[in-house]
């Protein structure tokens, strides 16, 4: 079945549904049909996503703190949600210097109290945890991350998330490690997304695009930075298939293998420099750009891959976008609703079409017309 036969109708909780990762994960899960209850805090950035798409008057919209336990079982136990997708976290590795207890309470205890809530609940659910790349304990080699590598992070905000996989992992042992379990809980780890909407402070691609607004020359802090660039639709596809294949009627022929870790990354042709990553974006966009590297600054790792082999083979996943279509995407969105402000929603739900048609067009599982019995 498609997409839109898993979630037409159904009940989805996003967690951090004012973000950019999360707005855009909702309009697509409207999309598709669902009903979208949201749990956040207010948008984090001015302008924000969330705001341009007009989202708190289409959803649910609950204004929430993961942080609190009380809260978050409330918002479980009313809106009953058939999927939960928990993306809130405090996401920048630079912030979490400054704000450390914030960070690991958001993310670790944020992520105890959607676990605990979905576990106090009586009602059948599917869990995707959302964590990141930077989980693993980074070794700064060559080879891709995989799913079963150590974790670890240098910086509390790797640190946070490598600790949330932990406790993710110990709830489903705990507590939902049976085919026959209402609760399916599976977590999620993506390489770094860019695409239209982010303005967060000390990303790479919203640094680019205010300075380039602004006729202004781009201060690049660490060129020789190496990521795995994917445009944020490419992990979401991952997601919302995840979720879409946990909850199946008739058993996945991997369902052991499903309620646990996947990596959600692009190909290795798009391990890019953040060099080299913002010299594609001035391709399309005239401007400058000059290497402000700090020896001073604070630890950042230089080099982290993502290994997808096992969403290839037991989900059938892969990116549907190569780097330069990505970077083309990422900034003709900016570009497009710079010029027509008032048209940022259709933009952003025609991207979704053209990113989902060309998926189809490769014959990637999630996008044909019938693909899960």
């Amino acid at each position: 079945m498609s997409l839109a036969h898993v979630y037409r109708g159904k009940r989805v909780l996003v967690t951090g549904h004012t973000g950019f990762k999360g707005s855009w994960l909702t309009e697509w899960l409207l999309a598709l049909g669902a009903e979208v209850s949201g749990f956040a805090l207010n948008p984090p950035t001015q302008p924000s996503l969330f705001e341009q798409l007009n989202l708190a008057r289409r959803i649910n919209h609950i204004l929430g703190d993961v942080r609190d336990l009380a809260a978050v079982c409330k918002e479980v136990e009313s809106f009953k949600p058939d999927f939960v997708f928990h993306l809130a976290a405090q996401p920048l590795v630079r912030l979490s210097y400054h704000q450390p207890v914030e960070t690991y309470a958001t993310n670790i205890m944020g992520t105890v109290h959607v676990l605990e809530a979905v576990r106090r609940s009586a009602h059948q659910s599917v869990v995707i945890a959302v964590t990141t790349d930077k989980c693993y304990q980074n070794k700064e080699w060559v080879h891709s991350y995989r799913e079963v590598d150590p974790m670890g992070g240098f910086d509390p905000y790797s640190s946070s998330k490598g600790a949330a996989e932990l406790v993710i992992a110990s709830y489903r042992s705990s507590y939902f490690s049976t085919a026959e379990s209402r609760v399916k809980v599976a977590s999620a780890r993506a390489g770094n997304v860019v695409g239209g909407g982010d303005w967060a402070l000390d990303r790479i691609v919203p640094d680019c695009i205010r300075a380039l607004q602004c006729n202004q020359t781009i201060s690049v802090r660490n060129k020789i930075a190496t990521r795995p660039w994917q445009h944020v639709l490419e992990p979401l596809s991952g997601y919302l298939w995840l979720g879409a294949c946990l909850s199946a009627t008739k058993p996945h022929p991997f369902y052991s293998m499903l309620d646990g870790a996947f990596n959600f990354g692009p190909s290795l042709h798009s391990n890019r420099t953040v060099a080299e990553l913002v010299q594609e974006i001035v391709s399309h966009w005239p401007g400058n750009w000059a290497d402000c590297s700090d020896p001073k600054a604070v630890h950042e790792a230089n080099l982290l891959n993502l290994a997808t082999d096992k969403a290839h083979h037991f989900l059938q996943w892969s990116p549907a976008w190569n780097f330069e279509q990505t970077i083309e995407k990422t900034v003709r969105w900016y570009q497009s609703a710079q010029a027509m402000p008032t048209s940022i929603a259709d933009l952003t739900r025609g991207q979704i079409a053209d990113y989902t048609a060309s998926a189809n067009e490769q014959r990637i599982e999630w996008a044909k017309p019938s693909s899960v019995e």
